[in-house]
């Protein structure tokens, strides 16, 4: 094996044409080994299996919801010899695709979370105001689109998923721009809605687009990104061996505050107290690895501008058995995909 210019040996295949952000110690964490089972839940546009393959002669097994994701891997499976098995799911079912490859457990599992940048840069795809397309952001091929919410949503239920997916202040501006603007004809395209927003939504010379949080706000509506989220912790849970171990890059603060809960929480012993001794939790699943979440320095930033927000969390799973509580208390309180499309 050769080493790249980033210090990465060498990767499957050739060069790594996708260098994964925090890639080195999202790596270092998973504590890669010879023999090693390893689940690479995004699959994307491999980065992170690259790097994993390239680190020991493990095997890998790579999701992603996006068929063309997967499609783009084959010449990667063809170089990695038998090492790698790509599978086109949710990762909210991980731990169901890796038995069904014949593991009954794994070493470690990677969520690189949010949108990759193959999609982002596909206007047909939808997720970009960027390229004009198709209002779809759907990351499979199925469900509803983006078009199918903003043109079928009530104008509380659009304002409640921007202002809490999307962080947006002037949520109920953009959600009643949306509601007058469709009278007149369907909001179909990236640009059709970008102006829309923009429209209402100021900005100064240097901040970020003005539609940035709308669009946002949709694509992990309509994807239901954070409740996949908290599907694919639990089910790291369920799968991971003693001392295996799970490793998190998220790009926003939702996504990053779900993930130091669920660790936290699986990571804690509490004992009864004088006033309620009869308290028993469950013992601990996970030990937390990261205090504080890793995030780039400035030379990966200097490469990378998507770095800048990622942070990394890392835990190392326990002998105690998976908990089989809810963890859907982690997620935001938001109306159904089926109600909004009904337009309740």
């Amino acid at each position: 094996m050769t080493t790249g210019s980033d210090g990465f040996a060498a990767v499957v295949g050739g060069p790594a044409r996708h260098i994964p952000v925090l890639g080195r110690p999202a790596v270092d964490f998973l504590y890669v080994r010879n023999g090693g089972v390893y689940i690479d839940a995004t699959f994307g546009a491999g980065g992170y299996t690259r790097a994993i393959l390239a680190a020991a002669n493990c095997k890998v097994i790579g999701i992603d919801r996006d068929q063309s994701a997967i499609a783009l891997g084959a010449e990667l499976v063809q170089a990695a010899n038998g090492r790698l098995t790509l599978i086109q799911d949710r990762f909210s079912n991980l731990d169901g695709i890796a038995r069904d490859a014949g593991f009954a457990a794994v070493d470690g599992v990677v969520l690189d979370l949010g949108v990759s940048s193959m999609q982002l840069d596909t206007a047909k795809r939808g997720f970009s105001f960027r390229l004009d397309g198709p209002l779809d952001m759907r990351m499979g091929n199925a469900g509803a689109s983006a078009a199918d919410v903003v043109n079928a949503a009530g104008e509380r239920d659009l304002a409640n998923i921007i202002f809490i997916l999307g962080e947006e202040r002037h949520s109920r501006s953009v959600a009643r721009a949306i509601v007058k603007a469709r009278v007149q004809a369907p909001i179909r395209t990236t640009r059709a809605l970008a102006d829309i927003v923009a429209a209402v939504v100021r900005s100064r010379p240097g901040d970020i687009h003005p539609a940035t949080r709308t669009f946002q706000a949709l694509r992990i509506f309509v994807n239901d990104e954070l409740g996949e989220l908290v599907g694919a912790l639990t089910a790291a849970e369920r799968i991971l061996k003693p001392e295996g171990r799970v490793v998190a890059i998220s790009f926003h603060s939702l996504e990053d505050r779900i993930v130091k809960l669920y660790l936290a929480d699986r990571g804690e012993t509490r004992a009864g107290s004088r006033h309620a001794p009869e308290l028993i939790r469950p013992a601990p699943t996970f030990r937390v690895l990261t205090k504080r979440p890793v995030v780039a320095d400035a030379d990966e930033i200097a490469r990378n501008p998507r770095a800048r927000s990622a942070k990394l969390r890392a835990a190392e799973r326990s002998e105690a058995p998976a908990r089989n509580d809810d963890a859907s208390n982690l997620l935001p309180r938001l109306p159904t995909l089926t109600d909004v499309l009904r337009g309740h």
